[in-house]
Parts: C-alpha cells; sequence; structure tokens
C-alpha cells in the first residue's frame, strides 16, 4: 500500500496542490520528490494514486492520475459509544477502533465519570482518526460525536436498532449475534443500576465480556472487534 495522506478537499484526476500539515509532512518529513508515487484519501470512499511534480517547503504539487473505488468498510454500521479512559489511553482507544472499522464513536458522561470530555476533546480524536486511517487503509473516517449524558445518548433516535450495554452482572449472556449493532461501555466503575435500568426500560440489552473486569478501552475493543465480524 502507497503511502497516504488526507485532505478534506474534493479530489479528482489532474494537477493538485497538498498544502497544510500533510503537505509539510510529505515534504519535510517524509521528504517524497518528483516522481515519487502516493495515495491521497479525504474520506469519501475512494482512494487517489498520485505522482508528485514537484514540491516548496510546505506544500507538493502531485498529478492524481485516477479515482480508485476501494472498500474497506464494515458491511453494516458499528457504533461504539464509551465513557473515555484516562490519559493516552483514550487516544489509544480511538485508534483502535478506527482500525476495526467502527463507523462512529460517542463519548460518554456518566455519573462514575473519571474523565470528563473537554471542547477540544472532538478535534484532537478527529486528528487520531486521520492519523489511524492513513496507517490502517480506511478512506471514511469514523465519525467522532459530540459528549452525550448517558439520559441524552439513550434518546438518541439514529442509533442501529440493536443496541447493547456491557455489565458486569452474573448471568448476563454474551452478544450472540452480529451485524449492524451499538455497544455502551461504562466507566471504570460500570453504570450505576439507575444508568442500567434506563437503558433496559428502551430495549438495551445488558451483555457480559466474561468473568473478569475489564478496562474501559479493553472492554470496547473487545466488544467492537466481536461485533465488527460479518455474520
Amino acid at each position: 500500500m502507497a503511502d497516504r495522506f488526507y485532505t478534506p478537499e474534493m479530489l479528482g484526476p489532474g494537477e493538485f496542490v497538498l498544502a497544510g500539515a500533510e503537505g509539510h509532512h510529505l515534504v519535510a518529513v517524509r521528504r517524497f520528490g518528483p516522481g515519487d508515487t502516493i495515495t491521497l484519501f479525504n474520506g469519501d470512499g475512494n482512494d487517489y494514486p498520485a505522482v508528485v511534480l514537484g514540491t516548496s517547503k510546505k506544500s507538493a504539487t502531485l498529478n492524481i492520475l485516477r479515482v480508485e473505488p476501494t472498500d474497506r468498510e464494515l458491511p453494516f454500521p458499528l457504533v461504539v459509544a464509551s465513557a473515555l479512559p484516562k490519559g493516552d489511553r483514550a487516544d489509544f482507544l480511538i485508534e483502535k477502533l478506527t482500525e476495526l472499522g467502527v463507523s462512529r464513536f460517542v463519548p460518554l458522561i456518566t455519573a462514575r465519570s473519571v474523565v470528563q470530555p473537554k471542547d477540544s476533546t472532538v478535534e484532537k480524536f478527529n486528528r487520531a482518526v486521520i492519523e489511524a486511517s492513513k496507517q490502517c487503509g480506511r478512506n471514511r473516517l469514523m465519525t467522532i460525536g459530540p459528549p452525550r449524558t448517558w439520559d441524552t445518548f439513550l434518546k438518541l433516535a439514529d442509533l442501529p436498532a440493536t443496541r447493547f450495554v456491557l455489565h458486569t452482572g452474573e448471568g448476563l449472556p454474551g452478544f450472540g449475534e452480529r451485524g449492524g449493532s451499538v455497544v455502551a461501555v461504562g466507566p471504570e466503575g460500570g453504570f450505576t443500576p439507575t444508568e442500567l435500568d434506563a437503558a433496559l426500560a428502551l430495549g438495551w440489552r445488558a451483555v457480559s465480556l466474561g468473568t473478569r473486569v475489564l478496562r474501559v478501552e479493553t472492554a470496547a475493543l473487545t466488544a467492537a472487534a466481536l461485533l465488527g465480524v460479518p455474520r
């Protein structure tokens, strides 16, 4: 797979100037020059193979050769909503959810949340999604939703019909099915009984990942990996 660079701009065959942070990275960090080949993507589902025509200090002039429709996405929507783990573990979570093909991530604010999302959280996570997509080959970006309180999140109308909430209670089943779904992951202390009851009253299903208590990011990634396997 050729080295990949992201731009939010519309793309098509012909000459294109890649500037900004990605242009600087191509020229100054990766040191690509005339004749080198790369791939551009903008999140529309296509790859855009290109050849470097020339470079300046912070930009590169490219010739986009063609449009290549490339499907590397799951065949169904997969939404993960999770309380945020501490420190760099949140960045790790976003990176790996992107690699696993999750279509949308929603930061949750719950009664026991330790980390409270800031105004800059969505922007920071969007940058992490782009970097992970460059590495893993995705050409549609995982969407980062605005932080939601638990009550607000449960009332969202645009979630998949199959809805799971992770819990550590005894006797709970596993997922038991695959396909388009949403899974909610609580903070380190788990969802409160009131929060769990609110979800169950709206038709959510409580499921377990086993007898061990997992960290937030471990639970979220395990659930995404299990649910991302096609039927």
